[in-house]
């Protein structure tokens, strides 16, 4: 692992593959590391001609962390959307994005193909149409467009996501207990939950860094970006979007209408994946994200 000073932030990141390659950034999710980007679903990707970077966004992991920020006051947060105010948060998804460009340009990247997992797919949607002379392609996975009318994730999901958990250093079995139940209750029906590899990547993670009011603060960013619709209509670099049919926190018409935001997108429906990325489907995923890369790159901008 390294860091990197990025925009005022330190962020902690390493790679896999050739530098010479072409590059893919790997964008991690709400309140997760880039562990979560596993080194077998890397490896998998740097094998097939690409040299892959995954790196903890900013508030999580080994990068710096808000942690000076009062705690989150979700309904301040819900008044102040409501009434057309600008929340007082530390940060957008728009100042993670820079944080992926400026991680390119300390790396001296001038491209990447970029790849994002759920609130990491927002992050990369917005570089796509931010930087458009950096993103060689998107693939957005489990992620959505902000539309505001798209169905909402329910308030049975929304109180086990942000109920908070037993401090891991003083009750690791209750810890564990609540953060498994989060993780199988989000997981796909079509592949078995693997109890034990969460129990390993979750330990790990909080050795890494335990920030557990880091996930307020994301929550945060990721209200106030709005409906990116707008943004993405104006995406012309080749995009593929993954979903799962059955993912209960971003429901597939969440997907779908990214899609369909995009021009020339492609929509990947993937029946029994849930809001999570089972290994056995590393292979499909990864050639999905080869296939896209490798398209229509003679018609990017110059």
């Amino acid at each position: 692992m390294n860091i990197l000073k990025v925009n005022d932030v330190d962020l902690a990141y390493d790679s896999f593959g050739n530098k010479n390659d072409e590059a893919i950034i790997l964008i991690a999710g709400l309140g997760t590391q880039m562990i979560r980007w596993t080194d077998s679903f890397c490896q998998i990707l740097a094998a097939r001609g690409f040299r892959v970077i995954r790196f903890d966004n900013r508030d999580v992991g080994c990068s710096t962390h808000f942690s000076h920020y009062p705690t989150l006051d979700f309904d301040a947060l819900a008044t102040a959307l409501m009434s057309g105010q600008r929340p007082d948060i530390p940060y957008t998804l728009d100042d993670m994005s820079n944080d992926a460009i400026g991680l390119l340009d300390a790396l001296s990247i001038d491209r990447a193909h970029f790849v994002g997992r759920s609130m990491g797919g927002m992050i990369a949607q917005i570089a796509a149409s931010e930087y458009p002379e950096r993103v060689l392609s998107l693939t957005s996975i489990m992620s959505s467009s902000g539309n505001p009318a798209l169905p909402q994730t329910s308030p049975e999901l929304m109180a086990m996501m942000t109920k908070p958990a037993p401090n891991p250093f003083e009750d690791e079995a209750g810890f564990l207990a609540h953060s498994l139940s989060f993780a199988k209750r989000i997981a796909g029906s079509g592949y078995p939950f693997e109890e034990g590899t969460y129990r390993a990547l979750i330990l790990e993670e909080v050795q890494r860094a335990y920030d557990p009011s880091s996930v307020g603060r994301q929550i945060a960013a990721m209200a106030v970006s709005g409906d990116r619709r707008p943004r993405l209509a104006a995406i012309k670099v080749p995009v593929l979007v993954i979903h799962g049919v059955d993912d209960p926190l971003f429901v597939p018409a969440c997907g779908k209408d990214t899609a369909s935001a995009i021009p020339d997108a492609e929509l990947m429906l993937v029946d029994g994946m849930g809001h999570d990325l089972p290994h056995q489907l590393y292979k499909v995923i990864a050639s999905s994200i080869e296939r896209t890369a490798r398209r229509n790159l003679h018609a990017l901008p110059e």
